[in-house]
């Protein structure tokens, strides 16, 4: 079983950033065991810490960019694929500017300065994340798949088509790599950033890259780069996957399996790992369910004050006090309601879906009321969404997560979902009264 890995010591690298032309200087630190990739402006006071995590991703046209706030860290794909290609799974990356320096537009340097820190073992195994199934996401003709692999070992293996068409110098290229470390220094990590000439015309004419040269990155004219010789003859299809194993990382571990991708972009590889991280939760959800309740129906019934035909949650599978609960209902042809809702075709009402979500919600916040005297009473409403139909076999499972809680109101999202399919979510506020008004 492999252990996680940091760098040994700090090591540092300054230069330009691709886009923006501004000068940073960005230093690699370790980082305890657990940690991940976190990005700290430490310009900023106090510093801003951003995970490198998609969920942080800000909207961006050719690059990869995370943000916290109004505080952002752009083009940080070539860093990133030059920790994950690596094997780096915790480091704190300080940057002291808005954008990584681009260097010379691969990530070879990176990869140098990570050697030269060294990399040392901790005391924690790997995570990794084996990819469960198949999943596509595609914009037009481009796509990007990711599939169990077809072997044993803990690899990723990546292919990539890159067609720009038989009149384009670029034209057709398909590389494939079977990612690790030695794999990823000889064949991918020297690969460079590339544009076709009228592409860089646009960029400058926007303010972007304009202290850029052809010396400093690929410029492709009609007869192919413009003087800057290649460093493979399929440079571009390198440099493709490079970028995506470096927003791969965003998941914010390893992947073992098979990603196949065809005129992909970040934007799409965006879309993969949102994906692919919506198939962990769903898992991780139902192994919850699986396991011991944290409330049965009788310690339930102890905190609500709910009863039959009314009690609408039937478990509490995970309760995190004051902020988060996971519980479930499970809808069966017996509820009353259906003898009219309706007659031949049976669908739960939507406001009971909303009255479980916010029991749950009232669960949720029990821990903070029980000592202060007080329930929760369903005061308002907002963003009350309804995906689908729930009807009688479904096994409702409902996630509150606690916004705000104040002396007298407290504030909840709440979603609720059969299977992996979103069928319902609220807003939720109460307003907290006396428990015995006498």
């Amino acid at each position: 079983m492999k252990l996680q890995q940091t760098i040994e010591r700090p090591v540092e690298i300054a230069g330009r950033g691709l886009f923006t032309g501004e000068p940073a200087t960005l230093r690699f630190r370790p980082a305890p065991v657990g940690t991940g990739v976190v990005f700290v402006r430490d310009d900023q006071n106090p510093p801003i810490h951003i995970a490198a995590r998609v969920d942080n991703v800000a909207k961006r046209l050719r690059r990869t960019s995370i943000r916290n706030g109004t505080v952002q860290i752009e083009t940080i794909e070539h860093c990133m694929a030059a920790l994950a290609g690596m094997g780096v799974d915790n480091a704190f990356v300080e940057l002291n500017g808005n954008e990584v320096p681009g260097l010379d537009g691969s990530c070879l340097p990176f990869v140098e300065k990570i050697k030269e820190a060294g990399l040392v073992q901790q005391d924690r195994p790997r995570e990794i994340y084996r990819i469960p199934e198949t999943i596509r996401v595609s914009d037009g003709p481009g796509y990007v798949m990711a599939a169990p692999g077809t072997e044993e070992e803990d690899a990723l293996e990546i292919i990539y088509d890159l067609n720009y068409g038989p009149n384009n110098p670029i034209g057709q290229q398909i590389f494939k790599v079977r990612l690790t470390p030695e794999t990823f220094e000889e064949q991918i990590a020297g690969s460079r950033t590339f544009v076709l000439r009228q592409e860089a015309e646009q960029l400058q004419a926007a303010g972007l890259g304009r202290h850029l040269t052809y010396q400093e990155i690929l410029v492709f004219g009609p007869d192919g780069p413009i003087d800057n010789p290649l460093r493979f003859a399929n440079e571009c299809v390198r440099h493709k996957i490079l970028d995506l194993i470096g927003d791969m990382y965003l998941f914010g571990k390893p992947l073992v399996g098979s990603i196949f991708a065809r005129q992909s972009g970040h934007s799409l590889n965006h879309e993969l790992v949102r994906r692919l991280q919506e198939l962990e939760e769903a898992a991780a959800t139902r192994r919850r369910l699986s396991s011991e309740p944290a409330f049965d129906i009788r310690q339930i019934q102890r905190i609500l004050p709910h009863r039959f035909p009314f009690l609408m949650v039937d478990r509490v599978v995970l309760l995190e006090p004051g902020q988060r609960a996971v519980g479930i209902k499970n809808v069966t042809a017996n509820e009353e309601f259906f003898t009219g809702h309706y007659p031949g075709q049976p669908i739960m009402p939507g406001v009971l879906i909303i009255e479980a979500m916010a029991q749950l919600g009232g669960i949720l916040l029990s821990r903070e009321l029980e000592h202060t005297g007080k329930v929760a009473v369903l005061l308002s409403l907002d963003r009350v969404k309804f995906r689908r139909p729930v009807v009688p076999g479904d096994q409702l499972v409902m996630e509150a997560l606690a916004r705000r809680v104040k002396s007298r109101t407290g504030h909840v999202s709440c979603t609720a979902r059969v299977n992996d399919d979103l069928v319902a979510e609220a807003d939720i506020k109460f307003m907290m009264v006396d428990a015995d008004p006498l």
